[in-house]
């Protein structure tokens, strides 16, 4: 849906499911999402009056997300049936469309929301409190998330790829700056021992250092390096390159012998281990394998077919 809007307004989905019936609303406010009874609300920002917008959502999704922010527990939507779509407010609406998917659409959406929220120093602040081990590693509103900047520059990259338009090659590049930052400064760069740097999923103090997080970091980086120039070329490469090294270096931390670690918090703090449940310990064999692919290093593969072995009681050999 293409719609302009003049006077404050909003759109309405009204949704049968499980015999009962929800309405979503699209509002021109700032608060995300919100419910009261079976109404559940969602902001689309407050400066679009007087804007032609391009409206593309997942009905179904919005109204399972609204439920679950409702119930205590997620609630899965039966019988789905959109029964009405209702603009109330003053302008001019054009391509109303209902379809089974906006794969493009929601692609463009997301590229566009990083466009419009990246702020001065090249980041996506995340707004929440969050707590790794309480009063020992914890994280103010505000803080950045290697693992989402280097996630956001992937998306960006594709983005430039698919429309050839810099605006998202320029944010994805800007993106860069946080990881010359310091967790203590407020960034995303951890050392560790003084010898590797590390680009922290979350930026404690002490520091954590998440497997899963730090490689979805280095994705994004080479991502960026695939199409980058100049100035921002030489940085990204060197900021990959350092990632690297360190990840061959310290991979083998990880390793528990019958599965891995999520983080090295037994290291930094001197707590127990955090093991990586079976979920996770997937995430990182196929992001080993997918580095196996990308960097021509026999570690990664070989690292990934003996934690793929862990998986079905293949585990090291004891004394």
């Amino acid at each position: 849906m293409d719609i302009k809007f003049i006077s404050n307004g909003s759109i309405t989905a009204t949704i049968r499911s499980d015999s009962n019936t929800f309405r979503v609303h699209y509002v021109f406010s700032r608060r995300l999402i919100s419910c009261s009874g079976r109404d559940i609300y969602y902001g689309l920002g407050e400066n679009h009056l007087g804007k032609w917008i391009h409206l593309a959502r997942d009905i179904d999704l919005d109204l399972f997300k609204g439920l679950a922010l409702k119930c205590s527990k997620s609630r899965k939507t039966k019988d789905f049936t959109l029964l009405d779509i209702a603009i109330r407010g003053h302008g001019w609406v054009d391509n109303v469309t209902i379809s089974s998917s906006a794969h493009m659409d929601n692609f463009y959406d997301a590229a566009n929301w990083f466009l419009n929220n990246q702020d001065t120093r090249g980041g996506w602040p995340i707004g929440v409190q969050r707590k790794l081990i309480p009063d020992v590693m914890e994280l103010a509103p505000g803080w950045y998330s290697a693992m989402a900047q280097g996630q956001a520059m992937s998306t960006l990259v594709r983005a430039y790829l698919k429309s050839n338009n810099n605006v998202y090659l320029h944010a994805a590049e800007n993106a860069l700056k946080i990881f010359e930052i310091s967790s203590a400064q407020g960034g995303v760069k951890a050392r560790f021992g003084d010898t590797y740097d590390w680009y922290e999923e979350y930026p404690t103090t002490p520091s954590s250092f998440v497997l899963n997080g730090f490689i979805f970091s280095l994705f994004g980086l080479y991502d960026l390096k695939q199409v980058a120039s100049g100035e921002a070329l030489e940085t990204v490469t060197r900021l990959y390159n350092e990632g690297l090294r360190s990840l061959k270096a310290m991979l083998l931390m990880y390793d528990s012998g019958t599965g891995t670690f999520y983080d090295l918090r037994h290291l930094t703090v001197g707590l127990g281990p955090n093991r990586a449940r079976w979920d996770y310990h997937t995430v990182h064999i196929s992001q080993l394998l997918q580095l196996s692919r990308m960097e021509d290093d026999p570690l990664f593969a070989r690292t990934a077919k003996r934690w793929d072995e862990y998986r079905v009681g293949k585990w090291a050999p004891h004394n």
